[in-house]
């Protein structure tokens, strides 16, 4: 599962969008019911009476929304524990009463915004990285190789120090980034440069195609995996 999914598998599980304050406290019988509050919402899980068989116990709990009077909110679920060297420990989530399917599609979404939101800013740090190296040495870089750090010594124009990771060698967070030069003439007209991001796996990883043009604009349209053009929209 990716982190997008378990993101939004968790959001589901505890009901919530956000961050809250915890407070704990005991039904009549005893039994803990944690209630968690956020400006959105506020969420109580109530713990039942755990089943323990020899080194395995089943702890069954519900959720609910506060505001929920008809129990339309509700989520039941079985914490699965298992006991090794004295200690217990969580084996499973048996997550009931949710639509597997709307899941899926919730998770893509959610994987899809953040992606797509991600490569927009990956898009902005290479643009940085291209715009110092160009500052600092008097040509465009050839690759976004050159970009990266040097296997060992000082910076160089053939490894400038300027884009880390995976994005110098063109892929990251499911998308994958192109660098072109154009705009260069025989008169002393200073190059430009074309950059494109484009999904890795079109309708998993992003629908969006991204593409900045030689004037610094960038644009966005879906493209079914194709790299972007400058007649696409402008990005929002």
């Amino acid at each position: 599962m990716t982190p997008a999914a378990r993101v939004a598998l968790m959001k589901r599980f505890v009901l919530l969008d956000e961050p809250g304050k915890t407070t704990i406290s005991a039904n009549p019988s005893g039994r803990p019911i944690v209630r968690c509050e956020t400006p959105g919402g506020t969420v109580e899980m109530q713990i039942g009476g755990a089943d323990v068989r020899d080194n395995v116990a089943f702890l069954p709990l519900e959720l609910h929304e506060t505001t929920d009077s008809t129990g339309a909110s509700a989520r039941q679920i079985n914490m699965g524990l298992v006991r090794e060297e004295g200690e217990w420990k969580l084996l499973s989530l048996g997550v009931l009463l949710l639509d597997l399917p709307a899941l899926e599609v919730e998770w893509d979404e959610s994987e899809i915004e953040a992606t797509e939101k991600a490569a927009l800013e990956s898009l902005k740090t290479i643009a940085t990285a291209v715009d110092s190296y160009r500052n600092k040495y008097p040509h465009l870089p050839e690759s976004l190789e050159n970009l990266a750090p040097p296997v060992r010594g000082k910076p160089t124009a053939e490894a400038a120090d300027l884009l880390h990771g995976d994005l110098a060698k063109g892929a990251k967070d499911g998308y994958v980034f192109r660098y072109v030069i154009v705009g260069a003439s025989g008169i002393g007209a200073p190059a430009r440069y074309e950059l494109s991001a484009t999904p890795s796996r079109y309708g998993r990883t992003g629908r969006r195609s991204f593409f900045r043009d030689a004037n610094g604009v960038v644009h966005a349209a879906d493209r079914q995996g194709a790299v972007g053009s400058e007649t696409d929209p402008k990005a929002e």
